[in-house]
């Protein structure tokens, strides 16, 4: 379900992101309660993919039955029809070598179809969110949060990916830019703070298959609050105070218990007994 702009704007970032694009633009109105709008250079769909991906229950992003080996973010089926349902969406997308095509949802019901100029990747372009459900819309909090919130969904899937450029504009004007291929430490420190990479040490760790690695601040690089805090698995944002905890504790020491150390943790893990499960975290603290 579509709760609010994040959400939604989640949903077409992973989308980009499983399609293989090396550079993902969104442009945001109105804190995403007008429009959202995400632009990728990745492998694209064809018509009828588009078509699929529309439909409930259905996804354009199994080519076979061995479900057990997937390793995408989401599926095309499942937030694409759910967006449409609820405002106006456009998604227009080309596969290299084809011509690119163009189809208009608006509120659940298709309205128009054709092709459509554009290079080869996907577009997608969500109106009025909520516009003609106002039971739903007056849940929704100020342009100043909702914009807040999208932002911060933003900044956690670029510290996930940086193998990938992301740029971000709200109301036309730009508010993150990261360019593709930097390394981890200098990816975090852009969308923290630009001296982590001076006040930080590596981490690096490994044991049954297990595999830990990353960068941590030196314990007199901290911060007052844990709004710097950010947990990922398989590439996911998760939230677990747990989790968090747990790294938080094992890096502070002493005097700097209230204090809060930056830092990026990751973890891989390969199962045993042939289940294709793994495992990959990223702890900010």
């Amino acid at each position: 379900m579509v709760e609010r702009p994040a959400s939604a704007l989640k949903e077409l970032v992973e989308n980009a992101i499983d399609a293989g694009a090396t550079r993902i633009t969104v442009k945001l109105a109105g804190g995403g309660i007008e429009l959202i709008e995400v632009i990728d250079d990745g492998c694209g769909m064809a018509p009828a993919e588009m078509a699929l991906a529309l439909e409930r229950h259905a996804t354009s992003k199994l080519p076979t039955d061995d479900i057990e080996h997937v390793a995408t973010l989401g599926f095309r089926g499942e937030a694409l029809p759910s967006i449409a349902s609820v405002a106006q969406l456009t998604l227009e997308s080309r596969v290299r070598g084809a011509e690119g095509w163009s189809l208009t949802v608006d509120n659940g019901a298709r309205i128009a179809e054709g092709p459509a100029a554009l290079p080869p990747g996907t577009r997608v372009r969500v109106e009025a969110l909520f516009g003609r459900v106002p039971a739903r819309r007056k849940f929704l909090r100020s342009t100043r949060a909702e914009y807040a919130a999208c932002l911060d969904g933003m900044k956690r899937l670029a510290m996930a990916r940086p193998d990938i450029a992301f740029a971000v504009e709200h109301d036309g004007r730009r508010v993150l830019s990261v360019q593709g291929g930097e390394s981890r430490p200098a990816r975090v420190a852009a969308l923290t703070d630009r001296a982590l990479q001076e006040n930080s040490v590596a981490i690096d760790f490994e044991r049954e298959g297990l595999v830990l690695g990353g960068v941590a601040s030196i314990p007199t690089f901290n911060r007052g609050v844990a709004d710097h805090q950010y947990l990922f698995v398989n590439g996911r944002p998760v939230k677990d105070r747990l989790l968090v905890g747990a790294g938080a504790s094992d890096m502070t020491i002493g005097y700097l218990k209230e204090r809060k150390q930056f830092g990026t943790l990751i973890g891989s893990f390969q199962a045993l007994q042939h289940r294709a499960a793994h495992l990959y975290s990223e702890l900010e603290v």
